[in-house]
């Protein structure tokens, strides 16, 4: 059942990252989708970029995400600010999600504080 607003894709993409589950997250973007990420300086596109993203800084990282806020200015659109935690440290990350009619991610432009 796909989610009802931004909002719960928000929460289910850090409730599938936080569980190392690259199937459910990948399910949440549409085949298209980019993630565009300054701090690691790659743009990631498609199921399989955003499935090597996902391995490469959440899973091999160990990496934990929690929701510190989240604005949510339209259906379309969040910009949302979290707590990266993992084998790398602790950072402040920021994501500016863009999403389809059918609320799948097609966008994200990460960055850190």
């Amino acid at each position: 059942m796909m989610p009802l607003n931004n909002r719960a894709v928000v929460n289910k993409l850090i409730a599938a990252t936080n569980a190392f589950n690259v199937d459910a997250a990948l399910a949440l973007f549409s085949p298209e989708a980019v993630i565009h990420d300054v701090s690691v300086g790659e743009q990631f596109t498609g199921h399989a970029g955003i499935s090597d993203y996902l391995k490469r800084y959440f899973i091999d990282y160990h990496t934990q995400t929690h929701l510190l806020s989240a604005e949510f200015k339209d259906q379309g659109q969040a910009q949302v600010r979290v707590d990266f935690t993992g084998e790398f440290g602790h950072e402040i990350g920021l994501l500016c999600f863009l999403f389809d009619t059918g609320w799948r991610i097609v966008r994200i432009d990460a960055d850190l504080e």
